[in-house]
């Protein structure tokens, strides 16, 4: 595996940044404990922004479709969680940041990208 890549800079911006906030996204979780319904819930979800931050740098399918599945499950989580709450101070950053990571990976040029160029 000699063309493995941590981050992809000749793909579209929006799955470039959707890469990076991913790692970001994983390692805050990991230091500083991530928002999650259950403990389980939360290391899937670390481990699911990893592995789907490496997918969508190295253009595999099924890492676009890991890294959409653990930013909505992260953002369901928060959502879940906090309610109305989620409009005070520190939960508005976190769902700033997970909201952009989710609409990242849903945007138009994100999605025609995957479906033609990754495998």
């Amino acid at each position: 595996m000699d063309d493995f890549r941590w981050v992809n800079p000749s793909q579209p911006q929006t799955l470039y940044g959707a890469t990076i906030l991913c790692y970001m996204d994983a390692v805050f979780g990991f230091l500083f404990g991530m928002v999650a319904v259950s403990a389980l819930v939360a290391v899937l979800t670390i481990i699911g922004l990893v592995a789907g931050g490496i997918g969508v740098a190295n253009e595999k399918r099924w890492g676009y479709g890991v890294a959409i599945a653990a930013a909505v499950v992260q953002l369901g989580s928060l959502l879940v969680i906090f309610d109305f709450e989620v409009l005070g101070f520190p939960q508005i950053m976190w769902l700033m940041f997970d909201a952009l990571l989710v609409g990242l990976l849903v945007h138009p040029m994100s999605r025609d990208y995957q479906r033609i160029w990754f495998r």
